[in-house]
């Protein structure tokens, strides 16, 4: 947990305290005779505008507001089925060991809220300082409201710092009494996660022009599969002769009653080197379907649960239509079922919202990171082996217009193993900016996230994109590659305007690679085949992993010379020398950010706020 616990910060004085406790006093009183007032009626949308089921049968419903002045989260939490109290909160990866936690509970009788953490074996303890703040409960027909505060940043070391990125929520339902918190079983709770990002991004939404038109990419009332997984691929078309448009904003169209199984969807426009592309509806890993399919992957539209509608800024818009712009559509849905329903129907899809009055400039999407390529691996037992990736200041240099691009917005990937991701910008071997970053990415939620700030990239500029993996649970050596248990390290920026410029990523030089399986040979009594029919990955699965051998790798990445891959549209390289180019120098790195603690509401007891549910029963 320690990646994500409060770091140590001043903390303000004891009269600033009290000045502080008098203000959060009354805003807690205000709020509560808000709640009071509302008695009896949902509280407007608009106080909370992200929502997502944190349960597959909707049974809990999170919605909340972010507020940068105060650098505060607001949550409301719906019960729809109160049985003896939940608990919900934060932890590094999902667990419910090292997290920090708002519990609810009651003895049957009478009922409590507090803050409380529970440690590396899972038992709870109330937290000394009370950083859950309960703003209200109230019973409405749908269910019980809760609502409570939290800061991004505590003070306090057992809190999770919320941060950019994703957030791992869990959650679990107490379905018997407990007398204390301490008595509460973690390990007997149904219970379960989910990951959203919870610091949206306060941008403003552009204008929308008054000849917009609207298309919907959705599932033909699919089944949906009565298994934990699917992904499922449906083939769209677009008009015959439908010429150039602007996509300027997208939303999502989810079934209603599905909105716990459709974790997330992906509209792809094909590849325009075809005149044209089967019909096909099923399960994306079939053996039906068709393999041209796979040529379907230029990302047009992503959503994930949680997220809102995403906007282009007013200056662009996505093409598609037209000349040299293919017809053919790729919808795929990730259908999330762990309790295995039956019989669910299912039209989910995409929203794109497009005009034919086109913006000034054509929205590109260039991919960062490193190249698809066995050369780059990560051995078996690492809990955090890094990765990097370069686009170099000679591609940007020689592709980038003299007034530079505009990046708005960034969907990180990676495959199973990836636990970190992060794009920097560099200038003159100084870095000036992070374009994105995720602390606690995860591979299961990929979205693309509108930026809190657009990123100027100049000619001449570098982006950097670092990969953190893990891989303590694997046996043999991870490469890069396409398959799913291979690995990926990339960073898909949106930007304006665009230009020939479609993948700026890098790999380490083959030549050094080879050297490194030959020293490794020298050293160790196991022989390694260096026969020109052994390939890349069944020399890294032959390797023994003792010390040296990943000393010397993690080494070998960090300065060995790399093969630059500067690409146009085309897949051909710009014109240049990219091979054994050397790694940029970086001569001064971004300082770490530090949290900034809010003013403590005064001195408070490690007590939990008693609650008027009334007698609760099973």
């Amino acid at each position: 947990m320690q990646s994500s616990r409060s770091k140590p910060c001043s903390c303000p004085s004891l009269k600033l305290r009290e000045v502080a406790s008098m203000y959060f006093t009354m805003v807690a009183a205000f709020l509560v005779i808000l709640v009071v007032a509302l008695q009896g009626s949902a509280p407007r949308h608009s106080d909370f505008p992200y929502k997502v089921p944190l349960d597959p049968q909707g049974l809990l419903e999170l919605s909340w507001n972010v507020s940068y002045p105060e650098q505060a989260v607001h949550f409301q939490l719906l019960i729809r089925e109160l049985r003896f109290g939940l608990l919900f909160g934060m932890s590094d990866r999902g667990e419910f060991e090292n997290a920090d936690l708002a519990v609810l509970w009651s003895d049957g009788h009478n009922s409590y809220f507090g803050d409380a953490w529970s440690d590396a074996k899972g038992q709870l303890h109330m937290d000394s300082q009370q950083d859950y703040q309960l703003l209200g409960a109230r019973r409405a027909p749908e269910g019980l409201y809760l609502l409570f505060r939290r800061a991004f940043s505590t003070c306090d070391p057992k809190d999770y710092l919320i941060e950019d990125g994703t957030v791992h929520l869990i959650y679990g339902i107490l379905e018997e009494p407990v007398h204390s918190l301490q008595a509460i079983n973690i390990s007997a709770l149904h219970g379960g996660l989910q990951r959203v990002q919870l610091l949206k991004p306060n941008v403003t939404i552009p204008e929308l022009p008054s000849n917009m038109k609207t298309m919907e990419i959705t599932a033909p009332d699919v089944v949906i599969p009565s298994q934990e997984t699917t992904y499922w691929c449906y083939m769209a078309e677009l008009p015959a002769g439908f010429p150039k448009h602007h996509i300027i904003m997208y939303e999502p169209v989810v079934t209603a009653g599905n909105e716990a199984l459709v974790h997330h969807m992906e509209v792809f426009q094909c590849a325009a080197e075809f005149d044209s592309f089967p019909h096909y509806n099923g399960p994306c890993d079939s053996k039906m379907k068709p393999e041209r399919l796979n040529y379907c992957r230029h990302v047009l539209a992503a959503w994930a649960m949680g997220a809102q509608a995403f906007y282009y800024p007013e200056e662009a818009g996505l093409a598609f239509g037209g000349p040299g712009s293919s017809r053919y559509l790729r919808l795929e849905i990730h259908y999330h079922n762990p309790l295995v329903f039956k019989g669910r129907r299912d039209s989910s899809g995409i929203r794109l919202y497009y005009t034919a009055t086109l913006r000034p400039y054509d929205a590109g999407i260039m991919e960062l990171g490193l190249v698809y390529t066995p050369v780059m691996a990560i051995p078996p037992g690492e809990d955090d082996f890094i990765l990097t990736g370069y686009c170099t200041d000679k591609c940007t240099q020689l592709a980038l217009p003299a007034a530079g691009i505009r990046i708005f917005a960034s969907q990180l990937h990676t495959h199973l193993a990836g636990r970190k991701v992060v794009t920097v910008l560099s200038r003159d071997g100084r870095e000036r900016q992070v374009v994105n970053a995720d602390g606690h990415y995860s591979p299961h939620f990929q979205e693309i996230r509108m930026l809190k700030e657009v990123v100027a990239v100049f000619p001449g500029d570098e982006l950097i994109t670092t990969c953190t993996y893990n891989t303590e649970e694997r046996s043999r050596a991870t490469v890069g590659g396409f398959g799913i248990l291979e690995e990926m390290c990339v960073n898909y920026v949106h930007y304006y305007p665009q230009t020939q410029l479609e993948l700026c990523k890098s790999a380490v030089d083959p030549g050094y690679l080879h050297r490194y399986f030959n020293l490794v040979n020298r050293f160790n009594d196991e022989e390694i085949c260096m026969c020109p029919q052994v390939s890349v990955p069944q020399q890294f699965y032959s390797i023994p992993w003792n010390t040296f051998n990943r000393d010397v790798l993690k080494s070998l990445y960090g300065f060995a010379p790399i093969s630059v891959h500067c690409n146009k549209s085309s897949a051909v390289r710009f014109p240049g020398e990219w091979e054994k180019q050397p790694l940029p120098s970086i001569t001064q790195r971004l300082p770490e950010p530090v949290p900034r603690c809010p003013p403590a509401p005064g001195p408070q007891p490690a007590a939990p706020v008693p609650l008027d549910l009334g007698r609760l029963r099973r």
